[in-house]
């Protein structure tokens, strides 16, 4: 396999930090429930993308394109100029907070590990349609 490419759907959502808790008196850690949906949402969109093709195992390109909807509240002057590109989305998610929670829904599924993902292109923006477009290529190959 060269390549894959899907769009993971839905309002994009950054990886949470790990929550403490007390289990028996001991400290653990807990990826919120809302990290851990997300990953597995991604991790399904990018299998059925795979279709049934074994992880990459060499090193890998990684194009983003995170999409976030258009908060409703604005006027319709500037929802038209978000849609154009003319108002950048600069609100959560943090855009690398996104990279972080495709990159672990994608380990084991499309490559081995996220260490094999050398290159990397990302671009946020606001949409009529809400979702993450992931592109991952072999390294050096066109996309």
């Amino acid at each position: 396999m060269t390549g894959v490419s899907f769009t993971v759907p839905g309002e994009p959502i950054g990886k949470g930090r790990p929550r403490v808790g007390k289990i028996a008196g001991h400290a653990r850690l807990f990826t919120p429930a809302k990290t851990v949906n997300y990953e597995g949402l991604i991790a399904h969109a990018a299998q059925q993308a795979m279709a049934g093709a074994a992880p990459m195992e060499c090193a890998c390109q990684v194009q983003l394109s995170i999409t976030c909807s258009v908060p409703a509240s604005w006027s319709k002057k500037k929802q038209a100029a978000a849609l154009l590109g003319g108002v950048l989305p600069t609100k959560k998610p943090d855009t690398d907070n996104v990279v972080k929670a495709v990159f672990d829904g994608l380990n084991g599924v499309v490559w081995r590990d996220d260490v094999q993902a050398v290159d990397l292109f990302v671009r946020k923006r606001y949409g009529a349609t809400p979702g993450v477009f992931v592109r991952v290529t072999r390294c050096g190959e066109a996309a």
